[in-house]
């Protein structure tokens, strides 16, 4: 197995991976020396585990698939560019792949204010991209749905489940009726916020909403949202920092003695890999008390069935790390474009879309089903609470609670959801 690994001249990060190995390939069907795939996401910065997990998934799925004979007889090449979180990167980057290197399509992303950007460019370049991460509803609501933009599909659950599930799952807690909030001060977190406040007052009109304190991104010290929120005497907490942030913001709620004083704490994405690894200490002492709940893409130890078992055993053997739901949804991406395109026998962007129509995949997170009237791939993932397995070195989701995914994806026609605070 030979993989060579070339960092390119422009002042970003870009890795150009290509792969030969396995059987030799056969001719390629549909007359290009390779099917390109370029990708992206945040690999550099206080998120850039995200970005990693984005390239493992990659690599790993063209690995596989070259090993198995490529796409219609074609080899997989990958090349990887950092996209430092900012719409600009994520943009040169696109066109870059696109009309210099020559991929035929893309993948990854993990911020939202990229993925809103690259929306129209897609268009222009006429690339399908595969979204692994950007949670932003208005991605597939807005502009495929509402500007009818088809070079976009999303592989990840978005921002539904950071909101509705939690709304669905807290719903029936008699005890918590005071709910208070410490978000993240942009998009992903005002509508998160918005949406779990509306979706729980259909169910629960008593509830009360009774403290907002929003933390800019890549806050470090949360004591001041820590406290302003407590003062207001809350049953619950709801927190959509993420990454190393989550982390940070859960320590410091410990040592606050928030979790002495109130019911509940939802963390959204906090299933994440990096955010598990970064609190196992604290959950192997149950210093949060049952009461932090969690939820993240995909989680590794669900579903609890054979194919996601060998999926994290070849990664754990391959990276040596649990994969987050960045690299899953990566990967899965890889054999949803593989599947389209032995469908359409075609790298057309047009008929690669038509073969996804009604199309149901098995990926090691799911069943995904993908809806054409927004490009949406459904599957299910639960929530759950922190804690320890022997199975696993590090925490896992348990008191898991699953709900049907036609339960938590939203619906087209789709109604506004704020955007603001």
């Amino acid at each position: 197995m030979n993989t060579n690994r070339a960092i390119s001249s422009v002042p970003f990060l870009v890795l150009s991976l290509l792969l030969c190995t396995g059987p030799a390939l056969a001719q390629c069907k549909v007359g290009v020396p390779a099917i390109k795939v370029g990708a992206q996401g945040a690999a550099s910065g206080p998120h850039s585990d995200y970005g990693r997990q984005i390239e493992m998934g990659s690599i790993m799925a063209m690995e596989e698939i070259n090993a198995a004979g490529g796409i219609l007889g074609c080899k997989v090449e990958v090349r990887f560019m950092d996209d430092e979180n900012k719409a600009a990167t994520g943009v040169r980057n696109a066109r870059l792949l696109v009309a210099d290197w020559g991929a035929h399509f893309l993948v990854g992303t993990d911020s939202s204010g990229v993925a809103m950007a690259l929306g129209p460019v897609l268009a222009e370049l006429k690339r399908i991209q595969f979204f692994t991460h950007a949670a932003t509803h208005r991605l597939t609501e807005e502009l495929v749905a509402g500007k009818g933009i088809q070079e976009i599909v999303r592989v990840s659950v978005p921002v539904y489940q950071d909101a509705i599930i939690a709304a669905l799952i807290f719903k029936d807690r008699k005890d918590i009726k005071r709910w208070a909030n410490i978000g993240a001060d942009y998009e992903y977190g005002y509508v998160s916020w918005n949406l779990f406040k509306e979706t729980l007052k259909k169910y629960r009109p008593d509830v009360e909403f009774v403290g907002e304190a929003w933390a800019p991104f890549l806050t470090l010290d949360f004591s001041p949202h820590i406290s302003a929120v407590m003062a207001q005497k809350p049953d619950a907490i709801f927190a959509t920092p993420w990454a190393g942030e989550a982390v940070q913001l859960l320590r410091q709620a410990l040592i606050s003695g928030v979790f002495d004083n109130t019911q509940a704490w939802w963390q959204a994405m906090g299933g994440s890999v990096d955010v598990l690894e970064g609190i196992t200490a604290e959950v192997q002492k149950d210093r949060f008390k049952g009461k932090l709940w969690a939820t993240a893409r995909y989680i590794h130890n669900w579903p609890d069935t054979a194919d996601n078992k060998a999926f994290i055993e070849r990664f754990r053997k391959r990276w040596k790390r649990f994969p987050n739901y960045s690299a899953e949804t990566t990967y899965s991406a890889f054999f949803i474009m593989k599947a389209a395109v032995e469908k359409a026998g075609s790298l057309d962007t047009a008929k690669v879309i038509d073969a996804m129509k009604g199309m149901q995949i098995r990926n090691p997170g799911g069943v995904r089903v993908f809806r054409s009237e927004d490009h949406q791939f459904i599957y299910n993932v639960p929530a759950g609470r922190p804690m320890m397995d022997p199975k696993y070195p590090i925490p896992v989701l348990g008191d898991l609670k699953v709900f049907p995914a036609k339960d938590y994806y939203r619906h087209p026609p789709f109604t506004p959801v704020s955007v603001t605070k």
